[in-house]
């Protein structure tokens, strides 16, 4: 198997970005791989680790805006804080926590949040050879 090039791994990675921003199917790397994706609650809904895409805030640290916006849904900072997994602050503006389908429902009608979307462990290098073959982690292997 051939390693692919510094510069095709850029452009999958250029693409993976588009595709995240653009594309309305679930898809997206996790920084928490090792985090627990699932947690039973007590009413046996389920809460799984989702990435929320917010505004950036220009009036408040990122950190506080995340937290209030996730307390308006979760009742309140404390239990933000503790179902935050981790805030995005550099290439985009959000944050990880784990939600059930309510709160997610709930959250997405907030002012400022664009987009909640599942958290997704990725394979950059997918298995197989050729130059589409780190693709294939990506899924993106059909847009090549």
């Amino acid at each position: 198997m051939t390693m692919p090039s510094f510069r095709s791994l850029l452009s999958v990675l250029s693409l993976l970005s588009l595709a995240v921003l653009l594309d309305p199917s679930p898809l997206s790397v996790s920084p928490y791989a090792m985090a627990d994706a699932t947690t039973k609650l007590p009413e046996t809904e389920e809460a799984t680790v989702q990435i929320v895409f917010v505004e950036k805030p220009e009036t408040e640290e990122p950190e506080a805006f995340h937290i209030r916006t996730l307390a308006a849904v979760l009742g309140s900072e404390e239990a933000a804080k503790e179902s935050l997994i981790y805030h995005y602050t550099h290439a985009a503006s959000g944050f990880s926590a784990k939600l059930t389908k309510s709160q997610i429902e709930e959250l997405s009608k907030q002012p400022g949040v664009f987009r909640v979307m599942p958290s997704r462990t990725l394979n950059l290098m997918g298995g197989g050879s050729g130059p589409s073959a780190g693709a294939r982690g990506f899924g993106l292997a059909r847009h090549m």
